[in-house]
């Protein structure tokens, strides 16, 4: 049975929708990504699940119960932002405590579940901190231990990372997998960023104006996009028209190609011919375009040595693997 279902659920500004019929379904524990370009109405449908936006028709139901006339104070959900939202007045032990005196919990109990959170997210030592004295990252995990705190039904995280530089974002979401992990807990994630979805969930929906267009876990998306959006937003795919297509395989295709870079090896002999135009080192890839038969292919390589580059216009041989061959609409 699922934990969170929504069904059939609307929203409109001003008589423009930003979606008209969302339906999905989450079990209990899971990690679950919106994942789409900015406007697709990922951080609207989350902001409707937690309550800060009201829904012109459908249900949200959790656990069995349509939340829909809940205000978001009694939806028994956590949510934390982009925006880490803590009192600049208030230590990192308050900020975090904030959430129990809401909910009047007494005062031995606040501490246990204090400490227990602080440990949670490593910043036992910084509990007598203002926010004005952390780093970024450690922001973001008070703003996180404040929403634990408080032991939701339902975790609702709002792209919590894009803020952040690389490497803490990095960390970061190694933490938050672990903890959810840890907790059990039943997690929805907003982001744009196709790595942190492949790389954090048990399933993705990806969103594209106000539908989902496909749901499944990472390696589905990633091998066997549904369309060309798919195909567009997942990874780095070379999107082929049938006519590139048939020239490229010299053979009859019928519909659009999708065809991953790292499914095409590179040497200097074979059947198909190519010729490099470009290169960029992206640390442990190197990415080529390469004309083979009139059609530009993105390529990419394992930078194992130097020795291995091949120039811009030198002559290569490619190969391209049949099973990553996949038609999209």
């Amino acid at each position: 049975m699922s934990f969170v279902s929504v069904d059939h659920l609307q929203k409109s500004y001003a008589g423009t929708a930003v979606f008209s019929d969302i339906n999905c379904d989450i079990k209990k524990g899971e990690f679950v990504t919106l994942l789409g370009p900015s406007g697709c109405g990922k951080s609207t449908l989350l902001r409707c699940i937690a309550g800060l936006t009201a829904v012109d028709g459908g249900k949200i139901l959790l656990d069995g119960q349509d939340i829909v006339p809940l205000s978001p104070q009694k939806r028994g959900i956590g949510m934390v932002f982009q925006s880490y939202a803590l009192f600049p007045n208030m230590t990192v032990e308050q900020n975090i405590a904030f959430g129990l005196r809401m909910q009047k919990v007494n005062a031995d109990d606040s501490r246990t579940r204090i400490a227990e959170v602080l440990k949670l997210v490593e910043l036992n030592d910084f509990a007598a901190r203002y926010p004005h004295q952390l780093s970024g990252g450690q922001c973001q995990r008070v703003a996180l231990a404040r929403s634990l705190v408080t032991r939701p039904r339902l975790l609702l995280l709002d792209e919590p990372l894009s803020a952040l530089d690389a490497r803490i974002r990095k960390h970061l979401r190694e933490q938050i997998r672990q903890i959810q992990r840890e907790l059990g807990l039943t997690t929805i994630f907003v982001t744009h960023d196709q790595e942190e979805a492949l790389t954090m969930s048990d399933r993705i929906f990806l969103m594209n104006q106000g539908r989902i267009v496909q749901s499944g876990d990472a390696e589905t998306l990633y091998t066997a996009p549904i369309d060309v959006f798919a195909a567009g937003f997942i990874g780095n795919y070379n999107l082929l028209d049938a006519d590139s297509a048939s020239r490229l395989l010299q053979r009859p295709i019928n519909s659009r190609l999708a065809i991953r870079p790292e499914a095409i090896e590179l040497s200097l002999t074979g059947d198909l011919d190519g010729e490099v135009r470009s290169h960029s080192l992206l640390g442990n890839v190197i990415r080529y375009r390469i004309e083979a038969r009139g059609v530009e292919l993105v390529v990419d390589v394992l930078n194992r040595s130097a020795a291995d580059l091949h120039p811009n216009g030198q002559r290569v041989a490619l190969a391209i693997d049949p099973s990553a061959l996949c038609e999209v609409a």
